[in-house]
């Protein structure tokens, strides 16, 4: 509830605000403003001063003309912000890649999102547009709206222009300016012929990623997978300081004996968007990307995580 004697805007700095506000009690504030937008904060314990500025010199919020408009739930997009995001990249010399890139259709929403070494599809089947269309959204804005959307079935208005892309929930909006470039055609590095499946359990793999990449070299974090049978050997090494780390762990392998190096970093990132106690790994040879799934699909979804392989060190 607000109670104001007067009318009248201000814009305040939001981080000063934000850090404030998030350390006072829950208890009622008086904001008192000045005719040079000063504004002073006054709580049952303290007072706090800052310096406005004027409100004519805010953005003017955007028009959404020639908009289209459709709905999905919440948590829709959440989950497909939360499954792309750690593979935005943040090359500004590659514009397009610095967001994630949105296809829509009738048959649904897909959104993905590379930095050249890895790259993660997400689908939704159960969200129908009225149209085909196709927009990259910045990193930021995508960050803000996740932070802000609920992780709930609450339907919430998607509207997206040639330059914009408005969200819309309960009586909040928000505005974005959408990346002004061309995503590369992602569709052809996929590969369709990996007919090596390791199959491992995600947990497992995860920590052991984490114990033998502390021994890898750290600007590339390669480890080393060989794969034998039932046997899955990880293996990294810092020739520089005399670092070697090994571990063994089991698995289910339908292939011939591969070995095979991949950054552990981008492998453990990639683990965590996937939701199921065991994923596999679709392989084919040394040089050839791998293909990261769930084991079990998730009703309306489907994810799809590539990841490049490193040069073998000898």
């Amino acid at each position: 509830d607000i109670e104001a004697k007067d009318s009248g805007k201000v814009c305040i700095p939001a981080k000063i605000l934000l850090d404030s506000l998030k350390n006072i009690a829950e208890q009622p504030l008086t904001f008192n403003i000045d005719k040079n937008f000063g504004v002073e904060i006054t709580s049952d314990n303290g007072k706090y001063k800052v310096m406005g500025e004027n409100p004519d010199n805010f953005p003017k919020e955007p028009p959404a003309d020639e908009a289209t408009t459709f709905s999905m739930p919440s948590s829709a997009l959440v989950t497909a912000i939360n499954k792309c995001l750690f593979a935005v990249s943040n090359d500004d010399l590659r514009p397009a890649m610095t967001g994630v890139f949105f296809e829509l259709s009738p048959k649904g929403v897909t959104s993905v999102a590379t930095d050249a070494h890895r790259l993660v599809r997400f689908s939704r089947v159960d969200v129908v547009c009225p149209e085909s269309a196709t927009f990259i959204v910045p990193k930021k804005p995508l960050t803000l709206i996740k932070n802000v959307l609920p992780n709930t079935d609450e339907q919430i208005e998607i509207s997206y222009n040639a330059n914009h892309l408005f969200v819309k929930q309960g009586g909040a909006q928000m505005v974005c300016r959408l990346i002004d470039a061309r995503f590369p055609d992602y569709k052809v590095v996929i590969p369709t012929d990996n007919p090596y499946k390791l199959t491992v359990n995600k947990i497992d793999f995860q920590n052991a990623l984490r114990r033998v990449s502390v021994f890898s070299n750290k600007s590339t974090n390669q480890v080393a997978l060989t794969i034998t049978g039932s046997e899955l050997q990880l293996a990294a090494q810092d020739v520089d300081f005399s670092f070697e780390g090994n571990e063994r762990m089991a698995c289910q392998y339908d292939g011939e004996d591969l070995q095979i190096a991949f950054n552990a970093k981008f492998l453990i990132e990639m683990l965590s968007a996937a939701d199921t106690a065991e994923v596999v790994i679709e392989l084919s040879t040394p040089t050839k990307a791998g293909i990261i799934k769930p084991t079990e699909k998730v009703e309306n979804e489907e994810l799809l995580m590539l990841v490049m392989p490193l040069m073998l060190n000898n």
